[in-house]
């Protein structure tokens, strides 16, 4: 491997872009997964708002799109994609396909999260007068706050990886560096240098959201 040739720029910027497609997807994809979770928490069978139809509707959504491989679902959503960000490539049009992919995958872990609260905090709320909101806004998400952390850690660290396969339809990012340099030039260097970022990104990711869950737990 000759690292003299290797373009430490361009890394930068695909580095860069990665983690921009990382953050604004994560963002879009707690505004949208945290309400989805917690809807569908609310309206599975023995909860407070309790809705057979609803549930298996927004259930039966949730999966679909949780196996659905995200490489299919980067190709399927191409003309969509095109229509909510202008374009299918960059950092901008990778970012539909990602919260498409991650934003089921983070209700379900807000679902199981709140499910495993405790039922004396419902129970509690109801009998002191609570509607359904208040409980949710005022005891129920206060109690889950260090699940809901460890799952937007969870599911930042699956963008990571998510992001690097967008590559594969021009998505920018340090995948497309490595498509493009790694894979069809031939180029091992790019190749490892690419990975290791990725594995340091991951890393602390990982470690930044071990210390924060830690200390929320001590609160």
């Amino acid at each position: 491997m000759n690292w003299s040739n290797v373009d430490w720029l361009l890394i930068l910027e695909a580095s860069v872009d990665t983690l921009l497609m990382t953050g604004f997807s994560l963002v879009f994809t707690v505004l949208i997964g945290l309400p989805l979770g917690v809807i569908l928490f609310l309206t599975s069978p023995n909860q407070m708002m309790a809705n057979a139809p609803v549930y298996q509707a927004l259930s039966f959504v949730v999966n679909v799109l949780r196996s659905v491989p995200f490489l299919i679902l980067l190709i399927v959503m191409i003309p969509l994609t095109r229509v909510l960000a202008g374009t299918s490539l960059g950092v901008q049009g990778a970012i539909p396909p990602l919260v498409a992919s991650a934003a089921p995958f983070f209700a379900r872990l807000v679902e199981n999260v709140l499910r495993e609260l405790d039922p004396g905090v419902s129970e509690a709320c109801r009998a002191m007068g609570a509607n359904s909101r208040q409980t949710v806004l005022m005891a129920l998400l206060p109690e889950a706050t260090t699940g809901i952390v460890a799952a937007v850690i969870v599911t930042a660290i699956a963008l990571v990886g998510y992001s690097a396969m967008s590559g594969v339809i021009g998505g920018g990012g340090l995948g497309d560096l490595a498509l493009r340099f790694g894979y069809q030039r031939y180029q091992t260097d790019v190749m490892v240098i690419t990975v290791v970022i990725l594995v340091v990104m991951v890393q602390v990711l990982q470690v930044v959201g071990d210390r924060l869950v830690a200390r929320l737990n001590r609160k």
